[in-house]
């Protein structure tokens, strides 16, 4: 039986940063499901579909494929057979990502996929409801949280590094939103699931929240 390690909690938390280290530790499959999503939401920007129009969300969900390949140890996300790793971590396709994650179609397409990797792998799967929805039965659940100010403050550096022109107080305000609009879709929202473990990483580092999780996962294995 394969080990499956859920990790879920809001916008900027370091989700991917940690499940991605986690993975390399303990030698596991990294699945970043929010890099999925972020790239469905990349394929409606290029096409000028409107978030709010679902029909054409819809429609357009039958003309997407999605998956994901390894590289010398690194995840490459292909949309359409194209490699959109590196487009899509700007702001706009995460927005864009935050709000077609509600649709129930754009959920139901990814989601059949990455209970299929999580049956044959030994996955560490991080997102906004892996724990409640997509591998409920997992047998680690994170639920990985940091204050507002904190995560505005790490994408600020984050961007800044990238030498992206930015404000903290704007992207501050994004997060809000964001974690308002993740907390209260009607279709899977974010939420700690009963048997998850808080990790709250405001005041520790990369390295000590990885170290937490992996004693947690060696535990159970």
């Amino acid at each position: 039986m394969s080990m499956n390690v859920a990790i879920d909690g809001p916008a900027g938390a370091g989700k991917s940063t940690i499940a991605r280290k986690v993975a390399e530790t303990l030698d596991y499959v990294y699945v970043d499901t929010g890099a999925m999503y972020r790239a469905m939401a990349l394929y409606f920007l290029n096409e000028g579909i409107d978030a709010s129009d679902a029909g054409a969300i819809g429609k357009a969900c039958d003309d997407i494929e999605i998956s994901i390949a390894y590289e010398e140890g690194q995840q490459k996300v292909l949309l359409n057979g194209e490699d959109v790793t590196g487009r899509i971590r700007d702001e706009k396709v995460g927005n864009m990502a935050s709000v077609t994650s509600a649709y129930g179609c754009v959920r139901e397409k990814l989601v059949a996929l990455q209970r299929k990797l999580a049956a044959r792998e030994n996955v560490i799967m991080d997102g906004r409801d892996i724990g409640t929805c997509v591998l409920p039965e997992a047998q680690v659940k994170i639920y990985l949280t940091a204050s507002v100010e904190v995560r505005a403050k790490r994408r600020y550096q984050e961007l800044e590094k990238k030498g992206e022109t930015c404000r903290l107080d704007e992207i501050e305000q994004d997060i809000r939103k964001r974690d308002e609009r993740d907390m209260n879709r009607e279709i899977s929202p974010l939420r700690q699931a009963e048997d998850a473990i808080l990790v709250d990483s405001s005041d520790m580092t990369i390295d000590q929240v990885v170290a937490c999780i992996v004693s947690l996962c060696k535990e159970e294995r």
